[in-house]
């Protein structure tokens, strides 16, 4: 771990443009940001050449899953594969993890766990389930960034899916917290039936794993939030958006003026369900993996604001657990593993496109912290802000193989891509904890609380 004083680049990404500059730093955040020859004596100064200097990311999208489950990730490989990706601030979701945090006291055992292990910032959601509209407002006091609820079974039992009934029940409570909550929208009638219908077909068929998750399970769903957001005038954000026929629904409530936001993720943006070949269960996920066509609108509506920003639904497990052998999609566990590997997966697929680092930023950095209340300081390189900045290369290209990912569990769906932009430095609170491969120190990243720097 080495403390920096100063970064100078000849690619700055400011709220203002990218700029040739030095930031200055000094006990944790920005002091200043001058002229590119305008930097201290001092040994401790960085000097980032052509690279991009660029805010640490910021993933409010990460299931870390311990205690219970370390077995599938745990915060000290988590957070080393985000300060290897560039991310320097994370918020854990309230599953996979035995307790789910559906309570205060569950909460605190998961803050027992993470203590001393991680090595970038992590912040912690709070989950409602049936029954525990009670546990809220322990959930707010114990510093939670707001809640998380799945309206489809989650795949796991100790976080069961809500109903509107449910919703009912706990968003007078949640509207008066002025706290966020993300929801899983996909309506569990639509995928029975359309499951009902597959019933004689291959499991091993991507085809058939797309079929059963219909685009209409998260358009009745998001057109369900956006009344209830109507109603009770809470903010409801739609988390991992898959199908380009939701982005109209939410574009018109957000004119109407509706407390109502969303995000996709790089998997539904990078690949595409022509490309799937069958029984390749590491592209499992729900939603799925939509077409190419699906793919582009969803890339407009980043672009017209329809979705706000992009963050990685990183939700890992054992090898064993996605069913290779068989190749089964329904047995196999859906989520995608890719938190290292966000940044250049939507840097390959920007480039070349009319979007741009300025749009990166506003999507990877900006966007997620301002979800998270943390747009004050953190997902920009400004005066104040924490000094959590990623130094990478747009230009170098590299291979994904296994051996180079630092969470857990090394298979993804990622495996052999080539990729453009290389992580070369990550600096937490002016501290470089990351450079080229090797990670100094001890990590030493903080248990993030709502309200509290």
């Amino acid at each position: 771990m080495k403390t920096i004083h100063a970064i100078r680049g000849k690619r700055v990404m400011t709220p203002e443009g990218l700029i040739a500059a030095t930031v200055h730093m000094r006990d944790g955040a920005v002091t200043s940001i001058t002229g590119y020859n305008e930097f201290p004596s001092s040994k401790n100064m960085y000097d980032a050449g052509d690279s991009v200097v660029m805010p640490g990311l910021v993933d409010t999208h990460v299931h870390i899953n311990e205690p219970g489950r370390t077995g599938w990730e745990g915060f000290e490989t988590a957070t080393r594969a985000a300060a290897a990706g560039g991310v320097t601030t994370l918020i854990d979701m309230p599953l996979n993890s035995i307790p789910a945090s559906t309570t205060a006291a569950a909460l605190e055992r998961k803050r027992a766990a993470a203590r001393k292990r991680c090595w970038v910032n992590v912040g912690f959601w709070g989950g409602v389930v049936p029954g525990n509209a009670n546990e809220l407002r322990g959930l707010d006091r114990a510093g939670v960034f707001g809640f998380k609820c799945f309206l489809a079974p989650s795949g796991v039992p100790e976080f069961a899916n809500v109903n509107e009934a449910d919703l009912r029940e706990t968003l007078p409570a949640l509207a008066e917290m002025n706290l966020p909550l993300l929801v899983h929208a996909e309506l569990p009638e639509q995928i029975e039936a359309a499951t009902k219908k597959l019933q004689k077909s291959d499991p091993t068929k991507y085809e058939t794993w797309l079929r059963s998750r219909p685009v209409a399970a998260e358009t009745k769903a998001i057109e369900m939030l956006i009344r209830l957001a109507r109603e009770f005038k809470v903010h409801v954000h739609v988390v991992h958006v898959s199908s380009a026929l939701s982005a109209p629904l939410i574009l018109r409530a957000k004119e109407e003026g509706l407390p109502i936001t969303a995000e996709t993720c790089p998997h539904y943006l990078f690949f595409e369900a022509s490309s799937i070949g069958n029984g390749r269960t590491q592209f499992k996920c729900a939603p799925p993996i939509r077409e190419a066509e699906n793919n582009r609108k969803l890339w407009k509506a980043l672009g017209n604001g329809a979705l706000d920003f992009i963050v990685s639904d990183h939700s890992p497990s054992p090898p064993s657990m996605k069913c290779l052998k068989s190749g089964d999609f329904f047995r196999a566990w859906g989520g995608i593993s890719s938190l290292q590997l966000g940044l250049p997966a939507i840097w390959t697929r920007l480039s070349g496109t009319e979007y741009s680092l300025r749009h990166l930023v506003r999507w990877m950095c900006n966007g997620p912290a301002q979800l998270a209340g943390l747009d004050n300081r953190k997902g920009a390189i400004a005066p104040g802000y924490d000094a959590d900045i990623v130094v990478w290369n747009p230009e170098k290209s590299f291979t994904v193989k296994s051996g180079m990912l630092k969470h857990r569990h090394k298979l993804t769906p990622y495996l052999n891509e080539s990729l453009r932009g290389v992580v070369e430095t990550t600096f937490l609170g002016g501290e470089m904890i990351y450079d080229r491969g090797r990670f100094l120190g001890s990590p030493r990243g903080a248990l993030l609380r709502r309200g509290q720097r």
